[in-house]
């Protein structure tokens, strides 16, 4: 366990300071999800797609999950809103991925839970049970570790510990029931991380090199045997220099790089540099798809699930890279073909 667990309860007084959080938060035009209807389960908010996952998975039929931050949404920049506020207020637990992912909004959740605004409640990084042991260093500019820990399906599964723990505690008459939900999980985990490393290596040798928006896949690429290289740094925050873009057509160029990758929460500016920079040279690189990094696909569809989100990614690099990899999936249920998967978001 780190020391950023927190356990709180939230009390009516806490109403009184929402003007005081209200005028310190930033506001920026976006749609925000309604608080989920009060069915007397207990109401969770997960600030990311992948968090959310892994909550449903274990609260089962307990718990009512709303999920903050949707589709294509960039953690890493997003600002809390004042409809943020409201979410949380009608929340009785919120989980949060953690090692600083959500950024800008990482204050806002400590606040909340350490009562620093007001009477605390329950706010908990489901990453904090994970062995510190095995996750990737940060750099200088982030001074944390790589918070990208779902890209290892294997040590993401172990999230779902953390979750039975807390759900546990606040309704302990489940506590059985939550903990078998997380041993399944996991059992579906490690079956799903087998069939991704077994596709991943088909892909030939001298190709398994995974270019991508931003340096998000470094587990991956630890798990499973692929170079990985982001032309913006572990958190979007970062800028893309030239002299970075052209250290990577470099390498694209020597290592004859078939195909490059967009992410669907990341602008691809930088990407279509990396292209028309090999092009200049004499070398032709094409998107090989969009993949999911910081956040799953749509809601109510395989690629909005967890797994459905790492299908579709491994489908869609091993398929761009020269391996082998069925248009639909490993599951057969991926709803297009990865491999010709729009872009149009990073345009």
């Amino acid at each position: 366990m780190t020391p950023t667990q927190t356990s709180f309860r939230f009390s009516a007084s806490w109403i009184g300071h929402l003007g005081v959080v209200i005028a310190l938060l930033p506001v920026i035009g976006c749609t925000q999800p309604k608080p989920a209807p009060k069915t007397g389960k207990l109401r969770v908010l997960a600030t990311t797609t992948m968090v959310g996952d892994v909550v449903k998975a274990v609260g089962g039929d307990n718990i009512e999950v709303q999920v903050l931050l949707g589709p294509g949404v960039d953690p890493h920049l997003y600002k809390v809103v004042t409809d943020d506020v409201r979410l949380i207020v009608d929340a009785d637990v919120v989980f949060y991925s953690g090692l600083m992912l959500e950024g800008k909004m990482t204050d806002t959740l400590a606040k909340v839970g350490d009562g620093s605004l007001g009477a605390p409640k329950p706010v908990h990084a489901i990453t904090d049970g994970v062995d510190s042991s095995k996750l990737l260093s940060g750099t200088e500019q982030t001074g944390h570790p790589d918070p990208h820990v779902w890209f290892d399906v294997e040590l993401w599964a172990t999230t779902a510990d953390e979750v039975a723990q807390v759900l546990s505690k606040e309704l302990p008459a489940q506590k059985t029931e939550f903990q078998q939900n997380a041993k399944q999980y996991q059992a579906d985990l490690e079956q799903l991380a087998k069939d991704a490393k077994a596709t991943l290596a088909t892909i030939p040798e001298e190709q398994r090199i995974l270019i991508t928006s931003h340096d998000a896949f470094g587990y991956l690429g630890r798990a499973y045997d692929i170079e990985v290289m982001g032309v913006q740094g572990i958190s979007t925050d970062s800028e893309a220099g030239l002299q970075r873009i052209n250290q990577l057509v470099d390498l694209i160029i020597e290592k004859k790089v078939p195909a490059v990758f967009v992410e669907t929460s990341v602008n691809g500016k930088s990407i279509q540099a990396l292209i028309a920079g090999a092009k200049s040279r004499g070398h032709e690189v094409v998107i090989g798809g969009e993949l999911f990094s910081d956040s799953a696909g749509d809601a109510d569809t395989y690629e909005g699930t967890y797994p459905g989100m790492i299908d579709h990614n491994v489908t869609t690099i091993t398929r761009a890279l020269g391996g082998e990899a069925p248009e639909r999936g490993l599951r057969g249920k991926l709803s297009m073909e990865a491999s010709t998967h729009s872009t149009s978001n990073n345009d």
